[in-house]
Formats: structure tokens, sequence, C-alpha cells
């Protein structure tokens, strides 16, 4: 492809989802209005990055369709580059239902994904020069599960920036329901993980994909395969890290109420990504992490309450 004069801090792929999100409690069947936002790990981690005034660029598809261009400009909107997002004439963009979210319990989710114009993202689709222009590449484990031309896309990714010196961080967030069996699920989530630098996993995927059940030990687990660091989601309790120079537990972020806990790990990435970028010491960044995590969790939305850079100082 031409050469990109894009300079980004972070780039990124995988699938956005035109997200219809439940006004009222009840089944969807039974649910007449339904507000539309949008949802994907990594647009969330996109948009959070651009809302700290990082440079951060998407690549992905979209069908030719109404939700795709709602897509591509929401994103926009947000000061995400979208110059690598292809719109797909044959295929159409994904949906995604969400029940309206009850005393911050985990809200009911139907996915309409299946063939849809992001699960065909190919390595012919991989812009080299515009990763290349990236110092950071941020990678989740749902886009590689969409189908084989998307997992071969992300070795791809992974591989072509750790040649070239670039860090990478790896979140697996495991979506069970798109793998044949939890084996496989782990067997290649965790191929991929090994080519990343920061792998940031929640305790019960972490668990999953090591076969280990303290948080210690699943650290130990990556950074005996050659990942330099491993920061692990402990909910309400905060997150544990560990590195060759050592480890430690940053307590979490109280909060008054939680409205909305989807989108709660990718605030907690955009805190800890974007703090490693700035040279923050690994307790900072993760600290960050545990701050914008509580953010999001305090709104209706998967990433609507993500904060700007001046919002997150005034927390501090």
């Amino acid at each position: 492809m031409s050469e990109s004069s894009v300079q980004l801090d972070v780039a990124t792929y995988g699938e956005a989802l035109a997200l219809l999100v439940a006004d009222e409690v009840g089944a969807f069947e039974d649910v007449e209005k339904y507000t539309r936002r949008l949802a994907g790990a990594e647009t969330n981690v996109a948009i959070g990055l651009a809302r700290l005034g990082l440079k951060v660029g998407w690549a992905s598809r979209v069908g030719n369709d109404s939700f795709g261009r709602f897509i591509s400009k929401r994103v926009a909107q947000e000061g995400v580059d979208v110059s690598r997002v292809i719109t797909d004439m044959e295929f159409r963009t994904a949906i995604q239902l969400k029940a309206k979210a009850v005393d911050g319990a985990d809200p009911a989710i139907e996915y309409y994904r299946k063939g849809s114009a992001a699960s065909h993202l190919s390595v012919a689709d991989f812009d080299e020069s515009y990763f290349g222009n990236a110092r950071h590449l941020h990678a989740t484990g749902i886009a590689p599960a969409l189908s084989e031309s998307t997992m071969a896309f992300a070795h791809h990714a992974l591989d072509f920036m750790r040649a070239r010196g670039k860090t990478i961080s790896f979140d697996p967030n495991l979506r069970p329901m798109l793998w044949p069996s939890q084996q496989a699920m782990a067997q290649k989530l965790n191929e991929l993980a090994f080519k990343a630098d920061w792998v940031l996993p929640g305790l019960s995927e972490g668990k999953i994909l090591t076969g280990y059940t303290e948080a210690r030990d699943i650290a130990a687990f990556y950074l005996e395969r050659g990942v330099s660091m491993v920061v692990i989601k402990l909910g309400a309790q905060g997150a544990y890290w560990r590195n060759a120079a050592g480890e430690g537990t940053v307590a979490g972020v109280k909060v008054r109420e939680v409205v909305d806990t989807v989108g709660a790990g990718d605030g907690f990435a955009v805190g800890v990504i974007s703090g490693m970028l700035e040279g923050l010491p690994v307790e900072q960044a993760v600290m960050r992490g545990n701050r914008i995590g509580a953010f999001a969790i305090q709104v209706v939305g998967d990433m609507e309450g993500l904060p700007t850079r001046a919002e997150l100082e005034a927390a501090t």
C-alpha cells in the first residue's frame, strides 16, 4: 500500500459493532425502545487514549450500510484516525443488543456478528507503512476469534510490530462463544499473548488461560515466556502487576454507584497503556488504569465514561 504520513502513538484494529441499548428493563423481545451507541473493545481503547491526547489509529472493515457509516463517523468524531477503515461492499456491519443494567449487574447481551464485514479483515488489509509509523500496538483476543483471516491478521500485526521494536499490549478479552472449546481459546490466545510486551488479563481470564489460580503464578506463566510485564485486573480489589524488577498490588478506586460494568477493562487498558507510554512508573500506570476503569463503570455505555485529560487530572 501507499506510504503513510500519519504519525501515531498507538495503532489498533478489530471489530466495532452498532450497539443498541435497551431503554427499559426487560427481555429483548419485550423492550420497545433502544438507544444506539458504539461497541467494540478496540474502539473503546482507541477513544479513551484519544481523549487523553494521544494520536491513535484504528483499522477495520465496516459494511456499506448505515451502521457502518455511523461507526466510522462516531470514532472519527473522537479524534481517532479511521483512514484505514475499509468499507466492505459485500458483508454487513455487526450489531449488538444490550439489556438495561440493573443494580450494577452485568447486563444481558446478544450479538449479530457472524460473517460480518470486520470478520473478513485479512493480511491483505494490513498497511505496513501505517502501522510502522505507530509507537505502540494494542491488540485483544476478540478480533482473532472472528475468523481464520482475522487470526492471520493478528499474528501478522504482532510479528510486524515486534520485529520493528515497537511495544505491544494484549488484552485477552475472552469471548468463549466465539471459540470451539476453552482449550482451543487458551492455546490460540496464548500464542498471541507470548508475542506481546504487556499482557492485561482479568483474574478469571488468567485462570482459564494458564491453569493457575493465583495472580502471581499467572504473571509468572507469561513472564517465563518472554512477556515483560503482566497486569492482572482484580475487580473492586484493584490490580496486581509483575515484571522482572518487582511486583505489587494497587488498590481499587471506590465509586458511589456501579451503573454499567461493560467497558471497565477497556478503561483499565487505556490507563495502563497511556501511563506506560508517558514513562510513568508501573505502579502509577496501574493506578491510572484503576482510576479510568472506575470512570467507565459509572455511566451507561461502553466508552461514554472514559475521561478527558482534564477530567482525569481533576480526579487525581
